[in-house]
């Protein structure tokens, strides 16, 4: 099967939609099929063309970023000659461009499948409002289009506004999760590089330093936590410095790290074995999350994987990871006071997985089970094609 995978943003670029793009295009090559990416080059530096790990990546020059979002005008062209070799078209919303492939797909009577991530929060100002309606629209356009749609939970669908008006084609796919086993040098050298004390009880984080991740919530219930767990400290994981679209949730926010000295470490981005490492260091993961730009939370079930239980947001769809296997705690969003007791009961109770548990949770979430599930999908879809 020739499978034309398009998204805006794609590796080396850093997000759950990204990760997730890039294991499901993986296992679907490992599967035998003949995968091709379509993405910007939202680096001048990024090649236009490359193969990774059976992978096509094409990628297209970007005049200009808007927002969060980029402005390419060859994308029509482009996409119009890698269609013309497609059998099924899978887009990963939102994306500003896809109702144009959407539209453009049709034409050429291919398939398409969407696979919808979340709803898209823009930062404040006139302009990034206006583009987040445009991809709001334009995401409304393709899903009118499509012949079936994808994502992780249920829950989630049911509780939004855009997925509940599509559940006639709606499925349900989990999101292909993979941690990369270490031994116990790379655990010590971890341990080295964040400085780790005897007595130091490690609170993780795993994600971008951005406004909807709820990340000013875990500050503020830090000294709490400190109060009743001496040694907790956050070990954060992720970009910090140079998020696309968060100047100045990154300026207002550093101040009040800054004033919490050594019980909060920044990481920058990790390696995936170092991210392994943080998860088997941490004896909780907290995704503090607001909104539902954030609609599972890959990193919760990552560190699960591991062993770790999580403190996650009530929120749809983030929620079930930890309702599904116990390992963990829920707190209200946007409440600091829950979210601290919440860690402190993680941290005293020790809640330790079952081996029976993980293993289960690795089998479910491992990219070839995904890859598999999308292959049945693709094939649903093209038998319904071939039928007209």
């Amino acid at each position: 099967m020739r499978i034309l995978i398009a998204l805006t943003y794609y590796q080396p670029h850093t997000s759950g939609l990204t990760i997730y793009a890039v294991r499901e295009a993986r296992a679907l090559a490992a599967l035998g099929h003949e995968v091709t990416v379509l993405t910007s080059q939202f680096r001048p530096d990024l090649p236009l063309e490359e193969v990774d790990q059976g992978v096509r990546i094409v990628r297209v020059p970007v005049a200009f970023h808007l927002s969060k979002g980029v402005i390419m005008p060859r994308l029509p062209f482009i996409a119009r000659r890698l269609l013309k070799d497609a059998d099924v078209v899978n887009l990963h919303l939102p994306q500003f461009d896809s109702a144009m492939l959407s539209r453009l797909a049709k034409r050429r009577r291919k398939p398409v499948v969407l696979t919808y991530h979340c709803y898209l929060e823009m930062p404040r100002g006139l302009v990034s409002r206006l583009a987040g309606w445009a991809v709001h629209r334009t995401n409304q356009i393709s899903a009118g289009m499509a012949d079936l749609i994808v994502h992780n939970t249920r829950d989630f669908a049911e509780h939004s506004p855009f997925l509940k008006r599509y559940m006639e084609k709606f499925e349900v796919v989990q999101p292909p999760i993979v941690v990369e086993p270490v031994g116990q040098a790379e655990v010590a050298a971890f341990k080295e590089k964040i400085r780790f004390q005897p007595g130091d009880r490690i609170i993780g984080m795993l994600t971008r330093l951005a406004s909807e991740k709820g990340v000013e919530y875990l500050v503020e219930a830090l000294p709490k936590i400190v109060a009743a767990v001496p040694g907790a400290r956050v070990v954060f994981g992720g970009e910090y410095e140079h998020v696309l679209g968060e100047e100045a949730y990154r300026r207002k926010i550093m101040p009040l790290i800054e004033a919490l000295g050594d019980r909060w470490q920044f990481l920058d981005l990790v390696t995936e074995a170092e991210k392994t490492a943080l998860f088997e260091v941490s004896e909780v993961l907290v995704l503090p999350s607001i909104n539902s730009t954030e609609s599972f939370g890959m990193a919760q079930v990552e560190a699960m994987t591991c062993g770790t239980p999580a403190v996650a947001t009530d929120l749809p769809g983030v929620r079930q990871p930890v309702l599904s296997t116990g390992m963990g705690k829920i707190v209200p969003v946007r409440d600091a006071d829950a979210l601290a007791q919440a860690v402190i009961d993680v941290l005293q109770e020790q809640m330790p997985a079952s081996e029976e548990t993980v293993a289960e949770l690795k089998a479910h979430y491992a990219p070839g089970t995904v890859a598999r599930a999308y292959e049945a999908l693709f094939q649903e879809v093209l038998a319904k094609h071939d039928g007209k």
